[in-house]
């Protein structure tokens, strides 16, 4: 699915009469990411599956697995 446009409907119109003619389009520049927000995300990523896996009790786990399968087998049952 692509993704929306943040273009208003003018910037579309002119970037669609610009690639019917042949001419390269003008897009707005892509905002640049913060490396600093980007570290942090990616480290908040990393461990974070594995330090809810280590809370969790072997119970709750296997509860979980089990609601997994039964999600994953309701279609084809």
């Amino acid at each position: 699915m692509p993704k929306r446009s943040s273009m208003d409907i003018n910037e579309t119109a002119f970037s669609v009469v610009q690639q019917a003619t042949g001419e390269n389009p003008v897009l707005p520049p892509e905002p640049e990411k913060n490396p600093a927000a980007v570290a942090l995300g990616k480290l908040g990523g990393l461990k974070g599956g594995n330090a809810r896996a280590a809370k969790l009790s072997t119970e709750r786990k296997v509860q979980i697995a089990k609601d997994a399968a039964k999600a994953r087998w309701k279609s084809k049952l």
